[in-house]
């Protein structure tokens, strides 16, 4: 939201009232208070009126700063407020400089000017970020001259944080414009918009800097963000209202500002192995029944195309009555025995859900008469007509509404169903709305996802178990990591839409989300072949992949028997992956690095990483550029380094860009140098052994540098741990078992002159050398000694 008209003067009838100094009122262990007021106190009488803000600074947790500027304190908070888990022994260092205080938690600090209350935010001694005249204010946008007169609905607290020369903006949720979002205005209000428009189902009020910080703005109202466009050396965030919170996350990487936004916010949830497979879905619109999908699950394993889950959409409930959660009678008469028929062939089984209850529904008198709903404010249960008509909304403030609402999915369970596609959640009303808790309708509108998508996710750890809940859902706000997976909506089925969908991921991952997934092939309309198996081959480098689409079904022999093979090659290359991606998966559930990731996330000081977003890391040591034309020509950029094309092994020299044909059967996909990429010794399935045989590829070793990785079963406990480090015409391999001693090799790849080698046997091929250990101990450590010639 804009306030100014230029650099001088404000908007007619808009008034900032800015802390014109600060004096100290009270302090604890782990804050400290000043009184602000909006003008000089030169004298007694300056003390009579105001507007006067209070202005607190604690430290949440090290290495954070939390700041809140109130201009009324008294006002109620109905709620809802983000879950946050805050450090109870975290202290603020509070220093007396004279004319400014220090306040420090660990080296992230805020130098706060006595006499023009100006704010420094510092990394021990390099700044970050400032706020100074005029930038913390407060508001007035129907200003009469008199200040104190208080209207709600144009009063609202402003920040503006000072960016510097090249400084760059990410995140703010999944967003389908410009990745980097300088010169963008943000508003935080969750919309069904598709991928095409500036509308986001998916908003979160935080922010990363390539400077090395991040900010995230306390509420759930609808935050306005002016990024390097009202002023272009700033960003400024607003709020409606009396009250401003904001936190601010160290580095000095932006994977740590990452990892200690998700500490206060939530980590990411790890999902089960079993949720990285292929999905197939029956598509939306069109027409199914248990033959069509026997016909389509049949047809995936005659053309030996792994599939792991089987999604039924909208109508497998009978039209008009979403959601009912009764099985279509008509068209799937024995909905338990095909649930088992299917689960026999090895699938688990998901199926789509929203939280509005249409007046057709078997389940709106119910709801209605105990309360369920929410209401508008004359005591009637709140409908329209948009999506399904006469719908109500389930009301998750009510905690009975919930567990009725959980109940109806429960028997779905038991039927054999594993998961849910929790579908919408943004289209919530903030007029005349009443909720069961009192909760303010307007800051409902961005939580409601929180709530629904929690009350899903709960059930189902509760029924399957920890580490067994998986969602695929679509809307989401701050703390909505915490239930993935999270797929990209509606996108249409061309090269465009591709990119825009890659391009609101890389946003979302930028925002504290560790995995996500989009609608391989596109969802409305249908894609030609060729956008097909370039999507399937960048659906299937992923963190999870799913064939879905609108009107046409998204089986691969819909398109051309060689979108048949595309499919199967990438699904079988993502299965071997397994060991390599759930060890990136619980690595990203420990820190909130996403598991797909910006090229600017893993190379923050790479000048070009910082643009790039048509390309991305897959785990921490895998480059992929997926191909968006039809020409097969890519395009992309590699670091400094040795690289190695992960499919052909053809070496390739970073630094520079990259212009390449490829076919269908392939994708740029590179390892960086210095890594251990772990390989499976099945690509049939996604659940297997992952220490078991499992192959240890080493890839350009720096000299003197320690290349390292991990490999966990499916239960998520360390089995193996590997070193490699190369010293001169020596290479040492460390392997720990950590319980059985499982069979493995390593192979180093493009070592050819291997001399001799102890405690191993070696075999030198065309691109490198395999080693296979002469003995495995349980519990044991193996060390291989490699002399080169």
């Amino acid at each position: 939201m804009k306030f100014s008209n230029g650099c001088w003067i404000q908007k007619e009838r808009t008034e900032c009232f800015s802390p014109a100094e600060i004096s100290e009122t009270r302090r604890t262990n782990n804050s400290i208070t000043f009184c602000a007021p909006t003008h000089k106190i030169n004298h007694r009488g300056d003390t009579l009126g105001g507007p006067n803000l209070t202005i607190k600074i604690s430290a949440p947790s090290k290495e954070v700063l939390r700041v809140q500027t109130f201009h009324y304190m008294g006002v109620v908070d109905h709620g809802p407020n983000f879950e946050l888990e805050m450090d109870e022994n975290a202290s603020l260092q509070i220093e007396d400089l004279g004319d400014a205080y220090k306040l420090s938690s660990g080296k992230l600090n805020l130098i706060i000017n006595k006499y023009n209350a100006q704010m420094q935010f510092n990394n021990d001694n390099y700044k970050l970020t400032t706020s100074k005249w005029r930038d913390l204010a407060y508001m007035k946008t129907d200003f009469k001259g008199l200040a104190y007169e208080t209207n709600n609905n144009d009063a609202y607290m402003r920040e503006q944080l000072s960016l510097s020369v090249g400084e760059l903006i990410y995140g703010l949720g999944e967003r389908f414009t410009p990745f980097i979002k300088n010169g963008q205005t943000v508003d935080i209000w969750n919309e069904d918009g598709g991928t095409s428009t500036e509308l986001s189902y998916k908003n979160i009020p935080f922010y990363l800097s390539n400077r090395g910080y991040g900010v995230f703005v306390n509420s759930p109202d609808k935050v306005s963000f002016e990024v390097s466009s009202e002023m272009v050396k700033k960003v400024g965030f607003s709020v409606p209202g009396e009250s401003l919170d904001y936190f601010i996350f160290n580095g000095p990487t932006m994977k740590e500002a990452i990892t200690r936004y998700t500490d206060l916010t939530g980590k990411p949830s790890l999902p089960a192995p079993w949720t990285f497979g292929l999905w197939l879905s029956t598509s939306f619109t069109t027409n199914y029944d248990e033959a069509t999908v026997t016909s389509f699950v049949d047809g995936m394993a005659d053309r030996d195309i792994p599939l792991s889950v089987f999604h039924f959409d909208c109508f497998w409930m009978k039209g008009f009555n979403w959601s009912d959660f009764k099985w279509d009678n008509e068209v799937f008469p024995d909905p338990a025995g095909m649930l088992k028929r299917l689960k026999e062939k090895g699938l688990r089984i998901c199926v789509w859900i929203n939280s509005y209850i249409a007046q057709e529904s078997i389940l709106f008198e119910e709801g209605m008469k105990h309360g369920y709903f929410v209401k508008r404010t004359n005591g009637d249960v709140w409908q329209w007509d948009m999506w399904q008509p006469g719908m109500a909304l389930v009301d998750f403030t009510n905690p009975a509404a919930c567990e009725w609402f959980a109940s109806k999915l429960e028997a779905l369970m038991d039927m054999g169903v594993d998961c849910f596609k929790t579908d919408f959640g943004e289209r919530i009303p903030t007029v005349d709305v009443v909720y069961h808790n009192g909760a303010d309708p307007v800051k409902m509108h961005n939580y409601y996802t929180y709530l629904y998508n929690k009350t899903v996710y709960d059930l189902l750890e509760r029924k399957r178990g920890k580490g067994e809940a998986v969602l695929f859902a679509r809307s989401a706000t701050v703390g909505g990591q915490k239930f993935p997976v999270h797929w990209g909506g509606d996108c249409w089925s061309d090269f465009e839409s591709m990119s825009e969908s890659l391009r609101g991921g890389l946003s979302l991952t930028m925002s504290g989300f560790g995995f996500w997934s989009h609608d391989i092939g596109g969802f409305e309309d249908t894609s030609t072949p060729d956008v097909y198996k370039r999507w399937v081959a960048f659906g299937l480098m992923s963190s999870h992949s799913r064939l879905h689409g609108s009107t046409s079904y998204r089986v691969p022999w819909a398109y051309d028997e060689e979108s048949v093979e595309v499919a199967r090659y990438f699904t079988k290359l993502k299965a071997s992956l397994m060991p390599y991606l759930y060890r990136n998966a619980i690595e990203t559930n420990k820190t909130g690095v996403p598991t797909m990731r910006s090229m600017v996330l893993e190379y923050q000081n790479d000048p070009t990483c910082q643009y790039l977003d048509k390309q991305y890391m897959f785990g921490d040591s895998l480059l992929v550029a997926p191909i968006f034309n039809d020409e097969g020509i890519a395009e992309y950029y590699i670091p400094e380094g040795n690289w190695t094309n992960f499919l052909t092994g053809e070496k390739v020299t970073g630094g520079r860009w990259i212009k390449e044909h490829h076919n269908y059967l392939s994708i740029p996909c590179l390892v960086k140098e210095n890594s251990i990429i772990t390989v499976g010794a099945v690509d049939n399935k996604p659940e297997y052994d992952y220490a078991s045989d499992v192959t240890l590829k080493v890839y350009e070793l720096k000299d003197g540098t320690l290349a390292k990785t991990d490999v966990y079963n499916m239960n998520a406990e360390l089995e193996l741990s590997a070193s490699v480090i190369k010293e001169g015409n020596k290479i040492t391999i460390t392997v720990q078992n950590f319980g059985e001693g499982k069979p493995y090799k390593v192979y180093l790849h493009g070592v050819k002159s291997v001399e001799t080698v102890d405690n191993a046997s070696f075999a030198v091929s065309e691109q490198g050398t395999d080693i296979i250990p002469s003995t495995i101990g349980n519990n044991s450590t193996t060390t291989i000694v490699c002399t080169l010639k």
